[in-house]
């Protein structure tokens, strides 16, 4: 069969400078003699195994630790990373990705199409139960989808290695934007005979291995983890960052304090300081749009039967000044929502949708109307609810700021509960909850990373809102041409029915060091590498 191909390769040419690194280095740079970049994370990391990780804290340790067959560039464009090229079938059904020859992992071993299969296969096994699965389902391998649902062998999975370097991925049906899936963590390799060997215990420091730029050195749970450069890596001679630490601080004050102090070099921005830091550091304040989108849940399956009443959630939605949040309580640059995909999501044209026309003292009138038309407010039924977010200071202080709006527009009583990110986790995902704090950051850069959350079968559509329209809409959206129309029906159908409330939509608001230099500023995904920084000596 005739077969166009993409290199990849020829993305990375360019003239590179002597010493070449991985990261890109100015010619003349001076490096500080420590290359430590040591930052700071809110929570402790769901997990460091690639197929079971689901926050974005672990994604960015896992993207050390292991490679997929691409990378980003600062721009977010695949580059290679384990695979120097693919070629697509013309039917669009079957990608055949070269391997590169001298990857390794850390243990000496040989990367191989082998590799991934078997992680491929992982992914998917019900035995493992990931809480990323789904990913592999939306990604359209063949079989994918039978083999979540217990109905075939993770062997029947369309994925398969022709020779060490040569896999073979099988798709149910054309996926245009496949390709830019496999940077995801869940598609990274993992090795077998290192799982086999220590079982649940083989992430821990001396147990794990892996295959990308660093190695984990140490882990102590809930305070510190330490990587450090992987020997055996293909590219570790130009790697510059020797260690990376990151620390976890549950407090953005404390953040700051130690960032102040030079104990770190990275740390999230509080609530409502960004203005008066961007003063103070015009080189290290950072406010960057990022795809990513906050919002309220409901929880349609065993939450308040008030809930079910879509003028209730309406009612919620409309109440809500989301300028007020953002200008007067975030002032980092975010974007008030209305719509469930950020206007940062590449070819996607924010729909129009009839809320989002209204002035906030129109929303505010029609908020009262829709709840006294379903029984509630002045003269009806009390209505009143608990809220569960994670704890931080930024989620509390949205949380305190809704739930005002609430009550002194509306008469509604809201109790606040805020939980530690595991435990919060876990019982969003169970519907332990009422309505509860949402927030997505694109797995990818197309609107279905965030549209797909919301259809019935999503391991993350944790309010259980289904839409049969909805999921015919997505589904014919992965071999569409020309998905826009139908993502403009699926964002008005979600301000219809309203089963989340959009809030706002991210920008990273971050103190980054000065001495930090390489950081993709640029990619609205914010997925950035250790090996791409590099530490620059004070002047």
């Amino acid at each position: 069969m005739k077969r166009r191909a993409l290199c990849l390769a020829a993305l990375m040419s360019s003239t590179l400078m002597v010493p070449v690194f991985a990261a890109d280095v100015p010619e003349g740079t001076k490096l500080a003699q420590d290359q430590t970049f040591t930052y700071r994370v809110l929570d402790e990391f769901s997990s460091f195994d690639p197929q079971v990780v689901e926050d974005t804290y672990g994604s960015e340790i896992v993207r050390d630790l292991f490679e997929g067959l691409y990378n980003q560039d600062a721009n977010g464009n695949n580059v290679p990373g384990v695979a120097l090229s693919h070629e697509v079938s013309d039917d669009n059904m079957t990608y055949t990705f070269k391997l590169r020859k001298d990857a390794k992992w850390s243990d000496g071993k040989p990367v191989t199409a082998g590799d991934f299969v078997y992680a491929w296969q992982r992914a998917v096994d019900p035995e493992l139960a990931s809480p990323y699965a789904w990913y592999m389902e939306l990604m359209s391998i063949a079989n994918g989808a039978e083999i979540i649902a217990g109905e075939k062998p993770i062997t029947d999975l369309g994925v398969s290695a022709t020779d060490d370097h040569t896999l073979v991925v099988n798709l149910s049906q054309p996926l245009p934007y496949f390709d830019k899936m496999v940077s995801h963590a869940t598609t990274f390799p993992s090795p077998k005979w290192a799982i086999d060997a220590h079982g649940a215990e083989w992430t821990r420091p001396g147990n794990l291995v892996s295959n990308g730029a660093y190695v984990l050195t140490e882990h102590v749970p809930k305070e510190r983890s330490v990587r450090e450069i992987n020997t055996n890596y293909w590219n570790a001679d130009d790697t510059v960052l020797e260690k990376v630490v990151t620390l976890v601080i549950g407090d953005d004050a404390q953040g700051l304090t130690r960032f102040r102090a030079g104990e770190v070099d990275k740390t999230d921005i509080p609530a409502g300081q960004y203005p008066a830091l961007k003063d103070e550091f015009p080189q290290e304040a950072y406010a960057l749009p990022r795809l990513c989108n906050y919002y309220f849940t409901f929880n349609l399956d065993s939450g308040p039967e008030a809930f079910k009443d879509v003028r209730v959630r309406q009612a919620l939605a409309y109440a809500i000044d989301r300028n007020v949040i953002v200008d007067q309580v975030l002032q980092g640059g975010q974007f008030p929502a209305y719509t469930f995909t950020p206007a940062a999501t590449a070819n996607f044209e924010v729909p129009s949708v009839d809320y989002a026309g209204m002035t906030q003292a129109e929303r505010d009138e029609k908020a009262k109307a829709l709840l006294e038309e379903a029984g509630y407010g002045e003269g009806g039924k009390e209505l009143s609810f608990s809220y569960l977010y994670n704890t931080n200071e930024a989620h509390q202080q949205v949380a305190i700021v809704a739930t005002q709006m609430w009550k002194q527009k509306l008469g509604i009583n809201v109790t606040l509960e805020n939980q530690e990110w595991k435990v919060f986790l876990e019982n969003r995902g169970a519907q332990n909850f009422e309505m509860a704090r949402g927030a997505w950051c694109g797995d990818y850069n197309e609107a279905s990373t965030f549209l797909d959350l919301l259809t019935t079968p999503s391991g993350y559509n944790d309010g259980k809102f289904t839409n049969a329209r909805l999921d015919e809409l997505m589904v014919e959206a992965k071999s569409s041409q020309d998905t826009q129309p139908l993502y403009t029906e699926v964002e008005q159908i979600l301000a219809d029915e309203m089963p989340v409330i959009p809030i706002y939509h991210y920008s990273t608001n971050m103190m980054l060091n000065a001495s930090i230099q390489g950081w993709p500023v640029d990619n609205v995904e914010q997925t950035w590498y250790s090996k791409d920084l590099f530490k620059v000596a004070a002047e």
